[in-house]
């Protein structure tokens, strides 16, 4: 696989708009939670976390379009509706989130300033960024990345080579679906579909045009940017697990990162942690803003209009949910995530498959058996698991929430094999 500046630089934007607030304080706090069982907590992490969202991206080199192609094939309104749901959660959630984190992590332990002060001048700066979109993968890829690449490797390096000689022995519960429900966390395979559709318009605005090469340079810069997330995540997976025992039990996510960049950097590596968290988090905001700017531009016939409201109320909104704490914003993003979650995990398998075997009727079929099987998951995660029936404890899977899984593969080979026999 030839590889060239060009790839590297696109490989590492995707990086960098991946890896964001989640990104970095859920797996230490995963490492820290599981403990000898961080093998599995990764295992899980990882399929969530790095393979699927990168499939993601493989899928949009393979469209290259908008989210909107997505889901076109079960039908227009769906697919617009999947849109709005989905652009409405990341600008309503994770792009707040960032701001928060932000403020707890990099203001908030050296002055005393509230939320909205931090935020507001936060949306101020990726609103810049936005409004200047043709220019967002030089500045991200040459500049921004490399200075986070260097200060997570730093911590993981010192940590692997410092760190304690063993884990603590621990008795987490299903280590493996404890890892891949965390990795819903990250919102990385909603921000494939986001992020990959913004990749694809600033190729265009800078002159690629080209279907063939610009597939190849998003496949590759995919690699690229899943490859340092696996390496990344795994690091500060096992490093959150041997530091547990230097650790309070029940430490939130946010202090088990500032202990660990302390045990690894020392006091001052509070301030390297601050400067990655301001640059991971910004980083993915501006890819979120971008993203869903740019889709409603398309909605409104191209308009330049609607691409800089929707800017402009996307960092007003982020600026408003980026007041309550990370947590918070945690806890609400569940219920989200139980229903829009396993559809777009569904609809990145099918827009990857050939067209022979994803025709528009298993489209619709594949969809409506997960959002079926969705909802009592989806109920459990707002407190009405009573309204669940008997029968959901005899659907595979369904006790570790993915009650969805299997259901959908078999209606995705029940439906091949009817329409092939129908053909004949």
């Amino acid at each position: 696989m030839r590889l060239n500046k060009e790839t590297f630089v696109a490989g590492f934007a995707l990086f960098s708009m991946f890896f964001g607030a989640g990104n970095l304080m859920l797996p230490p706090f995963l490492g820290h939670e599981a403990g000898d069982q961080w093998n599995w907590v990764t295992f899980g992490f990882i399929i969530s976390a790095v393979i699927i969202p990168i499939l993601g991206i493989v899928a949009h080199a393979k469209i290259q379009g908008t989210m909107f192609d997505f889901g076109k094939k079960v039908s227009p309104v769906f697919s617009y509706i999947y849109c709005f749901a989905v652009y409405a959660i990341s600008i309503g959630l994770p792009s707040p989130r960032t701001a928060s984190v932000t403020h707890e992590i990099a203001i908030q332990p050296y002055l005393d300033s509230g939320y909205l002060l931090t935020s507001s001048i936060y949306f101020a700066l990726v609103l810049l960024f936005v409004l200047n979109r043709s220019k967002i993968l030089d500045i991200i890829g040459k500049f921004l990345t490399p200075v986070i690449l260097l200060t997570i490797l730093s911590i993981i390096g010192i940590g692997l080579f410092t760190g304690p000689a063993s884990t603590v022995v621990t008795d987490l519960e299903k280590p493996f679906v404890r890892g891949l429900f965390e990795g819903y966390q990250t919102f990385d395979a909603i921000g494939a579909v986001v992020i990959g559709g913004v990749i694809i318009v600033s190729l265009k605005l800078k002159g690629a045009s080209d279907f063939k090469v610009n597939k190849a340079l998003i496949i590759k810069s995919g690699c690229i940017a899943g490859l340092a997330l696996l390496l990344v995540y795994t690091g500060l997976i096992y490093n959150g697990s041997i530091y547990s025992t230097w650790m309070e039990p029940n430490s939130s996510r946010i202090e088990v990162l500032s202990s660990l960049s302390i045990f690894t950097l020392g006091h001052i590596g509070k301030m390297f942690l601050g400067l990655l968290v301001s640059l991971a988090c910004f980083t993915t905001a501006i890819g979120i803003v971008t993203g869903t700017a740019d889709f409603v531009k398309g909605f409104f016939g191209d308009s330049d209009k609607a691409f800089k409201a929707t800017a402009i109320i996307g960092c007003l909104l982020g600026v408003l949910m980026g007041q309550f704490d990370v947590n918070y914003i945690i806890n609400i993003a569940v219920p989200a995530l139980m229903l829009i979650y396993p559809v777009t995990i569904g609809l990145i398998f099918l827009n990857l498959v050939p067209h022979k075997y994803a025709s528009p009727p298993i489209f619709k079929g594949v969809v409506a058996i997960i959002l079926l099987f969705s909802i009592p998951d989806f109920l459990n995660s707002v407190g009405l698991a009573g309204v669940n029936t008997p029968f959901l404890k005899y659907i595979p899977l369904s006790s570790y929430n993915l009650g969805w899984f299997l259901p959908a593969i078999v209606i995705f080979v029940l439906l091949n094999i009817l329409l092939r026999k129908g053909n004949q």
